[in-house]
């Protein structure tokens, strides 16, 4: 089977946990031949399995990534692209760009946005130049009268021209696929199945190889875009109309994702509860659990007693959405009623503008919160509370944090599959976790779950495990029961393994020429015997020997 695998800024050309998914899926399902299709990068790839090329890289690209630009080059335009737009071309555009302005206009129009859509996709197909044409000031009229359109939502109406050519240059970038080469017979419609890695754009080939091949739709969210740009702080500086005219475009372009694909494959029910509230079907949806690598946390998971019994470990992205601030006023309260214990803060690298400010404010208050401890008057003090980086010479590797400890705390706000939870299960520790984004479904029973933004609750759940060992090895040895359960690589791969053949299954049959015909030779052929060579040449013509 030929599967057209989309991803947007991951593999093969980033790293990351999207990338690895991509690597371990492709590795994992040697059987098929993935051509991948990367929005949002470009370069030179890393080396491949045997059964995987890439068959497209380019744009997008976000917001003000310069690599949009240059990724363009990666596909061809359209022949047609070449020549500009004669008369009754340009009209054909301003009325599917008016068709789809409608629809992120209008309050409860759907069908106007997938109508324009797709109408501007055959208009790329056919004759190209889309680029130029969305850069237009056809468009920017076309989107002017969408606003100010009867019916059309308030914020939207607002918009002004400062607005409004905003949105158009984002929506251009947000369409640049629709003018690129997947309509050729060697890209998208020689995929038996378009399996994207995350919904919005990236999914946005797969709704072409559809509406033109018929091509079955698979879509995997390990979290959700739409979610993340409602979440995201990038566009703080953007006007309210602009802000919600994005926000229209998102959603509309995930409800048309979610409606058209043949099965969703959310990573947890907090994904899908997002997917069913953008008008997903709840009969194709079906729930898969990101898998993780296992093995090397064994020696850690088998050894319960390893750890100080006295530390809670901390894992993960220091950012304002894991409240670590919440963090230190509940190891204050720990430490007032256990004077013994210690807190380990293992943050990951993270080479983000502004990431070392949140961690600056954090280290300044636990030197407050926690003074310097000495046992006696020749002694050095101590701070009960450690900031590590992972990789340095403290907390060289995962396992080796995660076995440092007795405890996991994750004091989130936000979250939406938190890995580092799955890893301390893998490693027997037992959790103490706040009730944000899938963190219930991950645990189960098997750790202690409390309010975000409660302190004081986070504090008395670490003491309860801290105070009582069995009950903490008891919940440990049961949280890795359940991750090996749920939540590795295998369980993973024979999931998606049976998706792609019940896709297939239920899709049409497409003779492409030069292909052989499909199923020309029926099952029994492969078995040894008489009567399997029997039907072998019966279905040939030739004689029987």
């Amino acid at each position: 089977m030929r599967i057209g695998l989309l991803t947007e800024g991951g593999y093969p050309y980033a790293t990351g946990e999207s990338g690895r998914w991509c690597e371990r899926l492709v590795r994992g399902l040697g059987q098929h031949q993935f051509d991948l299709y990367a929005l949002g990068r470009t370069g030179t790839p890393p080396p491949l399995p045997p059964n995987a090329r890439v068959a497209r890289a380019a744009g997008p690209g976000p917001d003000g990534d310069p690599a949009h630009q240059a990724g363009c080059a990666g596909l061809r335009e359209p022949r047609a692209a070449r020549r500009a737009y004669g008369r009754h071309e340009r009209r054909r555009f301003t009325e599917a760009y008016h068709r789809l302005a409608t629809g992120l206009c209008a309050e409860d129009d759907e069908t106007s946005f997938a109508d324009g859509l797709y109408a501007l996709a055959e208009l790329a197909r056919e004759r190209g130049g889309l680029p130029g044409a969305l850069r237009s000031d056809d468009a920017v009229r076309a989107l002017e009268a969408a606003c100010r359109a009867p019916g059309a939502r308030r914020g939207a109406a607002a918009a002004g021209l400062p607005d409004h050519l905003a949105f158009a240059e984002h929506l251009e970038r947000a369409l640049r696929p629709l003018s690129l080469d997947w309509y050729e017979d060697d890209a998208l419609g020689a995929a038996d199945l378009c399996h994207a890695a995350a919904g919005g754009t990236t999914a946005l080939p797969g709704l072409l190889a559809k509406r033109f091949f018929g091509t079955p739709l698979l879509v995997t969210e390990y979290g959700v875009p739409l979610r993340a740009h409602y979440l995201s702080a990038a566009g703080a500086d953007r006007s309210a109309p602009l802000r919600a005219l994005l926000a229209a475009l998102h959603g509309r372009l995930a409800g048309e994702t979610y409606r058209q694909a043949a099965l969703l494959t959310p990573g947890n029910a907090h994904t899908r509860r997002w997917q069913e509230k953008c008008g997903a079907d709840r009969a194709r949806i079906r729930t898969v659990h990101p898998g993780m690598p296992a093995d090397r946390f064994a020696e850690v998971g088998e050894d319960e007693e390893s750890g100080d019994p006295a530390t809670l470990v901390w894992v993960g992205r220091v950012e304002p959405a894991k409240d670590l601030v919440g963090l230190l006023h509940a190891f204050a309260e720990i430490r007032a009623r256990q004077p013994d214990a210690r807190l380990r803060i293992v943050a990951v690298p993270v080479r983000e503008p502004g990431a070392c400010a949140y961690l600056t404010y954090c280290k300044g208050l636990a030197a407050q919160l926690f003074p310097d401890e000495a046992a006696g008057a020749h002694a050095v003090g101590e701070n009960p509370v450690t900031f590590e980086e992972l990789g340095g010479p403290e907390a060289p590797t995962l396992e080796d944090t995660y076995a440092s400890g007795a405890l996991v705390v994750m004091s989130s706000l936000v979250e939406g599959f938190p890995a580092s939870l799955v890893e301390a299960m893998f490693c027997a520790r037992a959790t103490v976790s706040t009730d944000v984004g899938a963190v219930v479904e991950i645990i189960g029973g098997t750790g202690l779950v409390v309010p975000p933004r409660n302190p004081r609750a986070l504090a008395d759940a670490c003491l309860a495990l801290l105070r009582d060992p069995e009950r903490r090895h008891r919940l440990g040895a049961a949280a890795r029961a359940r991750a090996l359960e749920l939540f590795t690589v295998e369980q993973n791969l024979a999931a998606f393994r049976g998706i792609y053949l019940e896709l297939l299954s239920h899709a049409p049959v497409r003779h492409r020429p030069g292909d052989g015909v499909p199923f020309a030779h029926p099952a029994e052929a492969h078995v040894p015997g008489s009567w399997a060579h029997k039907a072998v040449t019966a279905g040939t013509g030739a004689p029987d020997a």
